[in-house]
């Protein structure tokens, strides 16, 4: 039973709190994606606002004047920057003669990255704080006319609480490298069969032939130029694609690198004196997250020295354990990522509908598992520490 001296409040602006108080219930080892500077950055900049489909909708507890739990949450009017690819549910839902737009979303926007959605202070009972975050998700999306409820990318601890208490629950894959303990780049290759090691040699050794030098900015370095390189180059693969959508301003950019520059880091691709592609990555002393690339010119394995080696290299240097570089591309399995599950959660009001949506997930469940395994088949890494 919640504490009587707690009040529920749904805020529209992360700016309504303030940023210390929601800092200390993400904690000093929070992913940057659930920090107050990040989504703030997101909601000031114009990037996730009601006209661009992201209403911020945030759940939080007070006792008086102290936040004591808080859910990052979004009202959506669409299904783009989630990568959690619920289209075919909306499709589903207007056969049904349903409306599926707004739906309510807890979680950080454009952010696929696992990190907690439910941000509770220390000393405060964790369990009682959920349930109450969710009835007040709960409520309010109904009360905004909600179809429904997405938890998308809560940590596994996080996904086994919501599904004990009722939600669907996805699991989908991304493709992490993770260190177990590499002293070299070398260390990482010789994982692999002679011919793979020689195919990767080779691909990273295409940026020397070709004129190109890879460096790292970050922290104090970045300035308003590589801010606008970075959005430059996000902008540039977003039109490229037919699926791509512009949802992330020039000002988004402008002020990560200048309130969260501990953070943030750009790969630079330099030919001749001009940068000709670039990834936008944001790290922690742990991790290393990959976010968007881009380029102006096209060369042979471009994408991967940018995106892949260059920062695989660094993170063995830097002692990093895991390298995420965002969402989908099967092709980073046979450079050595390996599958890792992802979750999110689904709490659907329309019974039919809902009924539909987990007979889906128990079918898209069962294949799962095959699919790691055949991942795992095409990564055909030696184990660690290798022997012989």
């Amino acid at each position: 039973m919640l504490d009587p001296s707690i009040r529920v409040q749904v805020l529209d602006s992360i700016t309504d709190i303030p940023a210390e108080q929601w800092d200390r219930l993400a904690g000093p080892e929070a992913p940057p994606f659930v920090r107050h500077a990040w989504l703030t950055a997101m909601e000031e900049s114009g990037s996730a606002q009601r006209d661009t489909g992201w209403a911020p909708h945030h759940l939080t507890l007070w006792r008086e004047d102290t936040l004591v739990a808080a859910s990052p949450a979004y009202c959506k009017y669409h299904s783009m920057g989630e990568y959690i690819y619920d289209f075919a549910w909306a499709q589903a839902a207007a056969r049904m003669g349903l409306e599926y737009y707004p739906k309510l979303v807890i979680g950080a926007p454009l952010s696929p990255a696992t990190a907690p959605r439910f941000l509770v202070a220390p000393g405060e009972n964790v369990r009682e704080a959920r349930h109450a975050l969710m009835e007040a998700a709960i409520e309010s999306a109904r009360e905004e006319g909600c179809s429904s409820i997405h938890v998308i990318y809560p940590t596994q601890e996080e996904a086994d609480f919501l599904e004990e208490s009722g939600m669907a629950r996805r699991m989908t894959l991304q493709f992490h490298w993770k260190n177990p303990g590499y002293s070299s780049y070398e260390d990482y290759l010789a994982r692999f069969n002679s011919k793979r090691r020689n195919q990767l040699r080779r691909e990273r050794g295409a940026a020397e032939t070709q004129g190109i030098t890879l460096r790292t900015v970050a922290g104090a370095e970045l300035g308003p130029e590589h801010a606008r390189r970075a959005h430059g180059f996000y902008a540039a693969t977003c039109e490229r694609y037919a699926w791509g959508q512009v949802q992330l301003t020039p000002d988004f950019f402008a002020r990560i690198f200048r309130t969260m520059p501990e953070a943030m880091q750009m790969v630079e691709a330099v030919r001749g004196k001009r940068v000709i592609a670039g990834a936008f990555n944001v790290v922690t002393p742990q991790r290393l997250y990959g976010r968007y690339w881009g380029c102006f010119e096209e060369h042979p394995f471009l994408h991967f020295n940018v995106c892949l080696y260059h920062s695989v290299d660094e993170c063995i240097r830097a002692g990093r354990k895991v390298f995420e570089p965002g969402a989908g591309g099967e092709h980073k399995v046979s450079r050595g990522f390996e599958p890792t599950p992802v979750h999110s959660t689904h709490l659907i009001f329309d019974a039919n509908l809902n009924r539909a949506i987990r007979d889906f997930l128990r079918r898209e469940r069962e294949h799962l598992a095959p699919a790691v395994e055949e991942a795992e088949r095409l990564a055909g890494l030696k184990p660690w520490p290798l022997t012989g």
